[in-house]
């Protein structure tokens, strides 16, 4: 199940043997997403419309949201509250604690939104998001349309105005996002190009400098979402190429192979050395010798 590319891997490789099934009945899982007030996972069946959520405690599986945007990845802001982006409904969405849905975005310079795919928050509060074109594509996830942006690019959503600026373009098709540890540099997958870019965060925290550069290249599959661990290793899910681990400097260390294509991936659990894959019909996780970083909130 673990292949090692690089010695530095091997220390990744001493969680368990074989993945385990949580559940199976998708059409195309993605947007895992660790709640850890509520030890429960949240993802996304997209084709099926729906949020799906998973207890830890008790291993039941059941509907959390339908119908829900065609949503695709979702994360927590700093207090808590369940950030989605809708690729069906264009937009971008916060589920405030008493289970109304705020819409955050979904127009810049009052152009619709082509279909938000992933997010990530700072810890100023901003959130930051990808915007390809995967949901206008079909009606399979999503609703076939046009854009209206003239691009697929990447945008930050200002935490006191709501105001949506693009921060990020030159994209074919930007995909997964995370900040590094120290919120530095923002790294974005793009699954057309099939590399990671990695860009440097002004100091101000509300922009970013220059074009980026190729952090890392897909050896297999394609780059779906990314996610750091609390070393610093990079891990991506890449389709057909299970879930790859790449060091500081984007050498390659190793994968974890999975028995379908995986697109997401997260990590969680009461110890945060759970890693939950979503893989085309199925959730599977594997308790790891991984850890996740520690979840910021205010």
């Amino acid at each position: 199940m673990y292949e090692v590319h690089d010695p530095r891997f091997e220390e990744c490789a001493l969680g368990d043997a074989r993945l385990e099934t949580l559940y199976d009945g998708c059409r195309w899982a993605e947007g895992p997403l660790y709640v850890p007030a509520g030890r429960y996972l949240l993802w996304s069946d997209i084709p099926n419309d729906r949020l799906l959520r998973w207890d830890e405690t008790t291993g039941a599986v059941g509907e959390f949201r339908t119908p829900a945007g065609f949503a695709n990845g979702n994360t927590l802001d700093r207090r808590g509250r369940l950030v989605s982006c809708e690729q069906g409904d264009r937009r971008v969405t916060r589920t405030e604690h008493d289970g109304t849905v705020t819409v955050l975005a979904d127009r810049h310079e009052g152009r619709r939104l082509n279909g938000p795919n992933d997010a990530a928050v700072r810890s100023d509060g901003s959130v930051w998001f990808s915007d390809p074109d995967f949901g206008l594509l079909s009606d399979y996830e999503g609703h076939r349309g046009e854009s209206e942006t003239g691009g697929l690019h990447v945008y930050r959503i200002d935490p006191a105005t709501g105001a949506v600026r693009r921060v990020a373009d030159g994209f074919a098709g930007p995909n997964g996002l995370v900040f590094s540890p120290d919120e530095r540099r923002l790294y974005v997958s793009d699954s057309r190009a099939n590399h990671v870019r990695v860009f440097d965060v002004t100091a101000d925290g509300d922009a970013l400098r220059g074009d980026g550069e190729v952090f890392a290249r897909c050896p297999e599959g394609r780059f779906d979402n990314i996610r750091f661990d609390d070393r610093g290793r990079l891990w991506a899910a890449a389709l057909d190429g299970g879930a790859q681990c790449f060091a500081d400097d984007g050498t390659y260390l190793g994968r974890v192979r999975t028995p379908e294509p995986v697109a997401n991936l997260a990590f969680g659990g009461a110890r945060r050395n759970r890693i939950f894959l979503t893989a085309t019909t199925s959730l599977y996780s594997l308790v790891s010798s991984v850890t996740g970083p520690r979840p910021r909130f205010a």
